[in-house]
């Protein structure tokens, strides 16, 4: 069964479950499941985007996000929080940094450049974005 495989259903929890499941060791998610559920908000969402953490957050270095976009939709240039990449599970995007612009598509891993940058979907578009942020 691969990454983005499995009969896995996107599930609610309460925030004891989840204080539960992060003092696990190990975890499983379904990231199309929750690529389908982010898709459809950032679809109802004024500003076309959608986010969910699935793992880490503002209290560890590692923090993995599952960031969808509509068509057109983008994420303004900003600074690179650490060193990260983007990996698109679906749809098509471009990561701009000044004037390079890298184009991704499913299963492509993109390395965020060290500078500032932007993110815009060229069509419904979701990526795992992964940073290991630097520690100030």
């Amino acid at each position: 069964m691969g990454m983005l495989g499995g009969d896995s259903m996107l599930a609610i929890t309460s925030a004891s479950a989840v204080q539960r499941k992060e003092r696990c060791l190990m975890m499983k998610s379904s990231l199309t499941a929750l690529v389908r559920h982010e898709l459809d908000h950032a679809r109802q969402a004024s500003s076309g985007r959608s986010a969910k953490t699935v793992y880490g957050g503002s209290e560890r270095t590692l923090r993995q996000t599952v960031i969808a976009l509509s068509a057109g939709a983008k994420l303004d240039e900003h600074e690179n929080p650490g060193e990260a990449t983007v990996f698109v599970l679906h749809g098509r995007v471009v990561l701009v940094a000044g004037e390079n612009s890298w184009s991704g598509s499913p299963g492509d891993l993109l390395i965020v450049p060290e500078s500032r940058h932007s993110l815009e979907a060229l069509e419904d578009a979701a990526v795992l974005f992964t940073v290991a942020k630097v520690r100030r």
